[in-house]
């Protein structure tokens, strides 16, 4: 669907271009745009290359552990009977770890994998389970600490101070988070309740 969206935007620019005589405008920008991309493909990368060999040492030397004792209390509030200690949660730290430090990229991996262990634990694989819905709301919804992508963006493109953004990502990060994690607690369902409304409306 998305590869449909792309090529009805550039067919409407080449058109746009055509009739208003400016298609020499329009093939130096798709020209340019793709050396761009390049160039700005190549800072990215480099960037989530240095984090996440980053979070690769501090998993390797034990921060993980450390960082999942002292996230503990938060998990068993947000994901309550998972084990802290377990495969789920470690993943779970993981990508949030990722997230704190906005490599939004580099925690879709972790996401993943979070997922796939949430999904081994949920004894309705037919149904997401409450974990597993609360884990997407705040992985969607991410906290981000230290904003790398956006700064990385911002420096790119010649701002002095990428990273004076802080107090308003800071703010907006946890408050949606908050909201987030609240509405996947009101709206929280479970099996047996919409088992008892199947019955109660076909009877």
């Amino acid at each position: 669907m998305l590869n449909w969206i792309w090529a009805v935007i550039m067919l409407l620019a080449i058109i746009s271009g055509a009739v208003n005589g400016r298609l020499e405008q329009v093939t130096n920008a798709f020209l340019g745009g793709g050396g761009q991309a390049i160039t700005l493909s190549l800072t990215l990368g480099g960037a989530m290359c240095v984090w996440g060999g980053i979070m690769r040492i501090a998993d390797k030397g034990g921060l993980t552990a450390f960082f999942a004792r002292i996230m503990t209390p938060l998990m068993r509030l947000l994901f309550p009977g998972l084990e802290p200690t377990g495969a789920a949660c470690r993943a779970i730290l993981m990508n949030m770890a990722a997230n704190f430090l906005g490599l939004g990229n580099a925690a879709t991996p972790l996401g993943i994998k979070a997922m796939n262990e949430l999904s081994r634990a949920n004894p309705n694989p037919d149904t997401a389970s409450n974990h597993m819905i609360t884990f997407v709301v705040l992985n969607t919804a991410s906290i981000q600490l230290l904003p790398t992508t956006v700064a990385t963006l911002r420096l790119q493109y010649g701002v002095s101070e990428p990273f004076n953004i802080l107090p308003a990502v800071w703010l907006t990060s946890l408050g949606s988070a908050v909201v987030a994690v609240a509405l996947s607690r009101l709206l929280n369902i479970s099996p047996k309740k919409i088992d008892r409304r199947i019955v109660k409306v076909s009877t």
